[in-house]
């Protein structure tokens, strides 16, 4: 049994009000999921491989999954996205295994039980490198020998390219959340805009490779997600737009593991092999 996860109360309370549940339904976010989707298939075994996604919100990644033949095990630390992946489950033709509410530092999978293990969230939301070291531990422990760990991170200059793609660094408030996550990655939002996010941890794409290496995993790849295409401010018609949106993604696609671009995604995934 998974014991209650303990979740930073400013985090609760964003996702309590945030519609995380549809947030990749919108904007410049359809190109990570398109992005992320794909970098999954890349690299997962072929179905029907028990995945454990965790840090799966209301199963935006779970439910496509289990739609393609995975066994797909649900664990999130929000009470509330637990809830709507469950009431989504009960009407899903292709439904998961479980859903539960967990802490991604203290996993209820048994050992060498799964094939693949997601981290689409919790590094960024674990602040402390000790706690993200022991969620990427759990994450080992219950892969099987050969599995693999797809894991997410927040780029370091994410919100420095948001500001200057929205403007939102004319406030004095927003400038000084960017100051502190170029300083030493720590984001914090004192504001209650949302659309400043909340508490998180912002990676520099080779700190994050590095901390899935001293977890005992192979490094198979580190990717930007979105790639530069994600901070137009006319994403939307471009996206809207057949060709224009394969030309968002075949960019994305050839700079993704450049180092000295990926950095400008806003999204970063690290690929991790279990020896």
């Amino acid at each position: 049994m998974a014991r209650s996860p303990r979740l930073d109360p400013a985090i609760k309370d964003y996702y309590d009000r945030e519609a995380e549940e549809s947030r990749l339904q919108n904007g410049a976010s359809r190109l990570e999921e398109f992005r992320t989707r794909e970098l999954i298939l890349r690299h997962a075994p072929a179905p029907p491989a028990v995945v454990v996604d965790v840090g799966g919100a209301a199963g935006a990644y779970a439910f496509w999954l289990a739609e393609l033949g995975y066994d797909v095990r649900l664990i999130d630390a929000v009470d509330r996205l637990v809830e709507v992946a469950r009431a989504r489950n009960e009407r899903a033709a292709h439904r998961l295994s479980s859903c539960s509410v967990g802490d991604a530092r203290e996993l209820p999978e048994d050992n060498e039980s799964a094939h693949v293990v997601l981290l689409l969230g919790p590094l960024y939301h674990l602040i402390e490198s000790e706690d993200r070291q022991r969620a990427l531990a759990e994450a080992r422990r219950v892969l099987r020998h050969g599995g693999v760990l797809v894991a997410a991170g927040i780029s370091r200059w994410a919100s420095t390219l948001d500001g200057l793609s929205r403007e939102l660094l004319l406030d004095k408030d927003f400038a000084s959340i960017v100051e502190r996550d170029l300083r030493d990655g720590h984001h914090q939002n004192p504001t209650d805009r949302l659309d400043y996010f909340t508490t998180a941890y912002f990676h520099q794409p080779e700190e994050l490779g590095n901390e899935v290496t001293e977890a005992g995993l192979n490094v198979e790849g580190l990717y930007g997600v979105e790639g530069p295409g994600w901070m137009l401010g006319d994403f939307v018609d471009r996206w809207n737009d057949p060709r224009r949106r394969d030309i968002l993604v075949d960019v994305a696609r050839k700079l993704e593991s450049e180092p000295t671009v990926i950095g400008a995604s806003a999204h970063l995934i690290v690929v991790g092999r279990k020896p």
